[in-house]
């Protein structure tokens, strides 16, 4: 039976940037990846309306997605004002119990934004409803691995307890994908999100012994370990 992964993301574009080589190792590894935007990240652009940026990033997100050889899903929360409610955790819960998911990846729980911890908060709220006997269309369904991947904007307390290696073809796939994505290249505020995180990739592959690697923190404890797959 193929490995399942989904990836819970604030914003379109953030597990893209921080999940994204592992979801293309995972895809290339025979792997069901399946990338969830819990909103579109559409107040993000300095110059393009709400409106106009939700209609690029998802078009963008739907390309990322295609190009690594995932599935992509879209939710219709609004950026900046993601609901920590039980109604969210239940919508995601859903999804956890139709992908039926061995590894779930979401955003560390701290964060300089709070989308990105709701999000974290969120997910895990989820996979404990996913698991849990009640009225559903879908049976309950329990996740193994829970990782919260590295994120530049979330690294309050963040200490990696995994490591993925990332070989180069999965590497030169998600560069070839997330490049055109308008604000990992920068053209949004300027931040050069894809220099930042090949280097990151570089540095932890220095500290885990491969060439690059990506790091998560885990609920394993604070034992660091070398993941080959979820």
């Amino acid at each position: 039976m193929n490995r399942s992964i989904v990836a819970f993301g604030a914003h379109i574009g953030d597990m893209d940037l921080t999940a994204g080589p592992t979801l293309a190792k995972f895809v290339l590894e025979g792997a069901n990846v399946t990338i969830v935007a819990l909103t579109a990240g559409e107040r993000g652009h300095p110059r393009l309306s709400p409106a106009e940026y939700k209609v690029q990033k998802l078009a963008e997100g739907e390309a990322f997605a295609t190009a690594i050889g995932a599935d992509f899903l879209a939710l219709e929360h609004s950026d900046g004002f993601l609901p920590d409610t039980d109604e969210v955790a239940l919508e995601l819960a859903s999804i956890i119990r139709d992908k039926q998911p061995d590894t779930v990846i979401t955003h560390w729980k701290h964060s300089i934004h709070r989308d990105h911890e709701y999000a974290a908060k969120l997910v895990e709220r989820a996979r404990f409803l996913a698991a849990l006997p009640m009225e559903h269309e879908l049976p309950r369904h329990s996740v193994r691995t829970f990782l919260h991947a590295e994120n530049w904007e979330d690294m309050e307390g963040f200490e990696p307890s995994s490591y993925v290696p990332i070989p180069d073809d999965a590497f030169y796939r998600w560069v070839s994908a997330i490049r055109h994505q308008a604000f990992a290249r920068g053209e949004t505020y300027g931040f050069r999100y894809i220099d930042y995180y090949t280097a990151l990739m570089t540095m932890r592959g220095c500290l885990a012994g491969y060439p690059r690697a990506c790091a998560f923190a885990d609920r394993r404890g604070p034992e660091v370990t070398k993941l080959a797959g979820p």
